[in-house]
């Protein structure tokens, strides 16, 4: 039997499941079938040219008339997102697109099934491919080395196309495949995750930025600790190592205004800001009293600190004393022409006038093995690395931008997996192919363009980008949404999205600047956090719309928890990132109020978490309005949010006990993921029943006094008020060993009690609840 691809190219068309997807397809493409996971769902676009060069650009064929959304990169640090129709819809630097057509292998009829077709532009060798559109509406291969001595006339697997039903399944299928396909990264299940995660952190950035000190850092930890939301984990950013200034005058403005970035590293140690509690004994570091009085005196786990890739923003200082054996020399950076594209940098025009100092790629894991071991050895846990795609711009003389950025990978992981057990790295301003396909080891991965605090345009489009981004993003690693500040006119708004993001949640509150009403709703007293499953990501049915800019629809997010999922949804409109203006602007300063629905069917993965028996019955808890709603299979809620406003629904599957009572578990009320306290549910049947029908007169069943049919064996994380389902008043709950006083409401079955705080960190009350 003959079984035909899903992807062809047909008489000039590239044909996805009987739909065109491109028309015009020039001779040059080739079309490859992919290989291992989803044989037939798969294929790889290849290009060929008459000459050899260092960066090519091939037309693949026009694009009209279909949906789609892609991630790119809007400057040379971060992607965000961009909806579109047609070919010159594509940014210049997407990294990432998903298609909606139709099937029509059965022919063209309104109910046939949507396919969601997937694009990565991939890595071959020492070349980066990379999708852009024309005016003509052709989608383009932008192919190049970084190093005009490295050259090809041609690409065999420049792009990995896979379509199917389910867009989270064919991403997930695509990025597997692609594993196989390159084998120089793994799939973010193949990671360890490092254990800060599911703990409350605090950051020193956007409390001291670049000032921060050995005793601002323990203020920052003793005013948090004090209000009853104490941090587990600390990241001491930007400020605490040695560098030295290298820039000469000069008349020309803008390089003055980025001179900080042309700072370089001249030793691994601390700086003397860490050294001054150091003098009574000078055998001991400063750094290492810091992370000693942290853990000892604060009760943190968990000291992460920042650096550079290249060490600092602009590298390493050439032979300075003691770090003369890592053969650094003075580079100057050149941006590929899709970067200069899009958004300037500052950070850019300043090192292209003062250079970088780069660590040969050689000598670069003895760079980070002494600096990671110094760290170590003063009590650090990991390391935040940032500035990363500044590799990129380096490949000259290197063999190019792919080769340089996996020789750095490569070195930074092996000397983490040496140094930090717990594989503590957080990747940051790391948005670019060449570094997310040479990451075999890296968990974590900061999902977007940082908080902040002072701009009013940014905080909308933040949570939409992280969102999208991690569409691609949270295949490989599990994105990190960024600090924010608790005291803050978006404070709710970031802390509602953090947690359904699955993401580390920490702040950056200056000391005595914090909102501890807000964080007890994220933070439980023993300092972890409940996290949800997995990246949370845009529902299905917001995959193409435009909840930034397109002034009608709101962002939904979906997550699951260990039995329940979580909906945040969120009005996001009024700025994103201009294309004119080249940069991230307001463009709606009073955008409307909106009203959108939700649905069970936006958790995607809730069928996997309620179980096999699930009749598709949800009770859902809304965390802000407090409302509990029984919701038959199908149908939705409605919901209307200004803009910065959320809301969060918590859909917990019902199951069904006896024909007469059905029970979902909700979770801690308070908090913003209430039904991610929830661990455990379990319903062990009386003995007598048969069909899980009472085995006695049916009235025995209505008075107080009938046995219970069942007992709700449930393990809860945390305190507070509890709620959860029950179609009828229970008979009792245990909470622990002892029996709790319990609420029960008839109108909505909304059955409440209290759950003490635990003695135990991470303890699991064992909670019993007969029915």
């Amino acid at each position: 039997m003959t079984v035909t691809p899903s992807i062809s190219i047909n008489d000039g068309n590239l044909v996805v499941h009987g739909k065109t997807i491109l028309t015009g397809v020039p001779d040059n493409i080739v079309l490859t079938p992919g290989s291992g996971v989803g044989l037939m769902a798969g294929a790889f676009i290849g290009a060929s040219a008459e000459h050899s060069k260092s960066l090519h650009v091939f037309p693949v064929g026009v694009l009209e008339g279909l949906r789609f959304m892609c991630c790119f990169r809007f400057k040379l640090w971060w992607m965000t997102q961009r909806m579109g129709t047609c070919g010159k819809d594509i940014p210049l630097e997407t990294q990432f697109m998903l298609v909606e057509s139709k099937d029509t292998t059965e022919g063209e009829n309104d109910d046939a099934p949507t396919i969601y077709t997937v694009f990565l532009p991939l890595l071959e060798g020492q070349f980066r491919a990379v999708l852009q559109g024309n005016d003509k509406n052709e989608l383009e291969i932008c192919l190049e080395s970084g190093d005009n001595a490295v050259e090809t006339s041609q690409g065999l697997y420049l792009v990995y196309m896979h379509a199917g039903m389910n867009p989270f399944e064919v991403i997930y299928q695509a990025v597997k495949a692609v594993e196989k396909h390159l084998q120089t990264f793994h799939h973010r299940e193949e990671k360890n995750l490092p254990s800060f995660v599911d703990w409350f952190g605090w950051c020193t950035w956007d409390a001291f930025y670049t000032d921060v000190t050995a005793e601002g850092v323990e203020e920052g930890l003793k005013s948090l600790s004090s209000g009853g939301a104490p941090p587990r984990f600390l990241i001491i950013d930007d400020g605490w190592q040695q560098i030295g200034n290298e820039v000469k005058d000069t008349a020309n403005i803008v390089v003055q205004e980025g001179a900080q970035f042309a700072n370089r590293l001249t030793g691994i140690k601390e700086n003397e800001k860490f050294q001054k509690n150091a003098k009574t004994n000078e055998q001991v570091p400063g750094l290492k009293i810091v992370v000693e009085e942290a853990k000892q005196n604060q009760n943190v786990k968990f000291v992460y600190v920042w650096h550079a890739l290249a060490g600092y923003w602009g590298g390493v200082k050439p032979a300075a004393a003691g770090m003369e054996h890592y053969d650094t020399a003075l580079a100057y950076p050149v941006q590929s022409p899709g970067v200069l594209g899009n958004q300037p940098d500052i950070v850019m025009d300043s090192l292209a006038v003062h250079g970088l100092g780069l660590v040969h790629p050689k000598k670069v894991f003895n760079f980070y093995n002494e600096l990671h071991a110094y760290l170590a050895s003063c009590g650090v846990d990991g390391v935040k690395v940032d500035v990363q795609n500044i590799i990129e711009t380096l490949g000259a003389g290197h063999g190019g931008r792919v080769s340089l950025t996996r020789a750095y990978h490569q070195a930074l992981e092996a000397s983490i997996a040496r140094n930090f057990p717990d594989n503590g790295c957080i990747a940051c301003m790391c948005h670019n192919t060449d570094g997310i396909y040479s990451a075999k080891q890296t968990g974590i991965v900061r999902a977007s363009d940082d908080f902040y605090p002072r701009d009013p345009a940014s905080h909308t489009i933040h949570i939409s980008s992280v969102t999208y981004n991690s569409l691609f993003l949270g295949e490989f690693m599990q994105p990190d949404w960024d600090m924010f500040h608790s005291l803050h006119p978006a404070a709710e708004y970031h802390a509602a999205a953090r947690s359904v993001g699955g993401c580390p949640i920490y702040v950056s509150d200056k000391p005595g600047n914090h909102n501890f009403e807000l964080l007890k709703k994220l933070v439980l007293p023993d300092g972890s956090v409940l996290r949800a499953q997995l990246p949370g990501r845009p529902t299905r049915d917001c995959l193409f719309v435009d909840p930034a800019r397109d002034g009608v629809s709101l962002l939904k997010i979906w997550n699951v928890n260990k039995c329940t999922g979580v909906v945040g949804i969120f009005n996001c409109q009024g700025a994103g990132w201009c294309k004119v203006a080249k940069k991230t602007r307001i463009h709606d300063a009073s955008p409307g109020t909106l009203t959108g629905s939700v649905q069970a069917t936006d958790v995607d993965g809730l069928v996997r978490v309620a179980g096999p028996d699930w009749n598709g019955e949800t009770v859902v808890y809304a965390h802000r309005s407090g409302e509990v709603t029984r919701l038959p299979k199908g149908a939705s809620l409605p919901v209307t949010l200004k803009v910065l406003e959320y809301e969060l629904f918590h859909f917990c599957p019902i199951r069904e006990i006896t024909e007469s009572i059905s029970f979902a578990p909700i979770g801690l009320l308070n908090m913003f993921n209430s039904s991610g306290a929830l661990e455990q549910f379990e319903v062990h049947l009386a003995s007598g029943l048969f069909n899980g029908e009472v085995a006695s007169e049916p009235s025995a069943s209505l008075g107080e006094t009938r046995p219970p049919p069942a007992t709700i064996a449930l393990k809860v994380r945390g305190c507070g008020r509890f709620g959860a389902y029950s179609s009828q008043r229970p008979l009792k709950c245990t909470v622990g060993d002892s029996e709790a006083d319990f609420e029960y409401e008839p109108a909505t079955g909304l059955l409440t009690f209290t759950i003490p705080v635990p003695v135990e960190e991470m303890y699991r009350w064992p909670i019993e609840i007969q029915v």
